[in-house]
């Protein structure tokens, strides 16, 4: 490896470094809650990436899931009609009207074909940190400021949530991960999708930034979840093992 490359590879981590602190902060203040103390009662039910799962629906810890939402629904309702000119060609989806334009082009296709589709579009977008778009260690966009600035992992992952809510996924099918990167030991989120097949078993689809195909979680060994959460509820994951 290049010196350039490996200065650049420790930029990156060093990046999502900030991203790890900040799920595992959340994650020690719901640990430490009542809430989370009264759901432990609770048998835990099997989950992916070979961990146990405890939902609670106690999401005020979560401000800053909680600040990106409120502030796009107020956004949409606000700006839903504005026009703004790209910055890049690369994503080619400058406000909401070209995304409303992209998700209409995808109804009528197979789910698959949607999941494959929204996720190859906004991994389209460049990488950028929340240091350089700004000046803060962690910020949770809205899908306005991922058009306009692009983002990091979490901001890919909301963007590509609220675009399957958009073709009509239910709440239930779609979560934002925020796992630990075993190779790299960061942090990092994904958009984890979960559909039934023919026999009405549950199968897990990973949209990631950092891979480009959409992929079942089984085939993904290298990433152990902290908590998964959606607008309805938050799950913690523990390992299968530590579930007794």
């Amino acid at each position: 490896m290049q010196p350039d490359r490996r200065i650049a590879r420790r930029e990156n981590v060093r990046r999502r470094y900030s991203v790890a602190v900040g799920f595992l902060a959340v994650a020690l203040v719901f640990g430490a809650s009542d809430a989370w103390a009264k759901k432990k009662k609770a048998a835990p039910k099997p989950s992916f990436f070979k961990t146990v799962e405890v939902r609670s629906s106690n999401l005020k810890p979560f401000k800053k899931w909680r600040s990106a939402m409120g502030r796009y629904y107020k956004d949409v309702k606000k700006n839903g009609k504005k026009q703004v000119r790209c910055n890049s060609k690369r994503l080619n989806i400058c406000d909401y009207g070209d995304w409303a334009k992209f998700i209409n082009s995808l109804k009528g296709k197979g789910r698959f074909a949607q999941l494959k589709a929204v996720n190859s579009r906004m991994n389209q977008a460049k990488y950028t940190s929340d240091k350089t778009n700004w000046g803060r260690k962690d910020y949770w966009a809205t899908p306005a400021e991922f058009m306009s600035r692009f983002g990091d992992c979490e901001d890919y992952a909301i963007v590509k949530y609220l675009s399957l809510r958009m073709l009509g996924f239910k709440e239930d099918q779609l979560r934002v991960v925020a796992v630990k990167d075993l190779n790299l030991k960061v942090g990092h989120a994904i958009l984890m999708v979960i559909l039934r097949d023919k026999k009405k078993r549950k199968r897990y689809f990973v949209l990631d930034n950092q891979i480009k195909q959409v992929v079942e979680a089984h085939k993904i060994r290298h990433y152990q979840p902290v908590f998964s959460i959606n607008k309805r509820n938050w799950w913690r994951h523990l390992p299968r093992t530590a579930s007794g």
